[in-house]
């Protein structure tokens, strides 16, 4: 996964767009860079599934 179609996933989430979005063992580690990479990653949650999968969710309120 490129940097340009995770940002433009992370925007999706942000906006309501997408309520979640699941990422592939393969596209974590893009993914996470690019999550961790904005202002405002405090504002994404990823949880781990079985399989190597997490699922990614936005919230109105940043993680401490």
């Amino acid at each position: 996964m490129d940097k340009q179609t995770a940002n433009a996933i992370l925007d999706q989430l942000k906006t309501g767009e997408l309520k979640e979005y699941i990422v592939n063992k393969e596209d974590f580690y893009p993914f996470r860079e690019v999550v961790v990479s904005r202002a405002d990653f405090k504002h994404f949650r990823g949880i781990a599934e079985h399989g190597g999968k997490v699922i990614y969710t936005y919230t109105e309120a940043a993680r401490s």
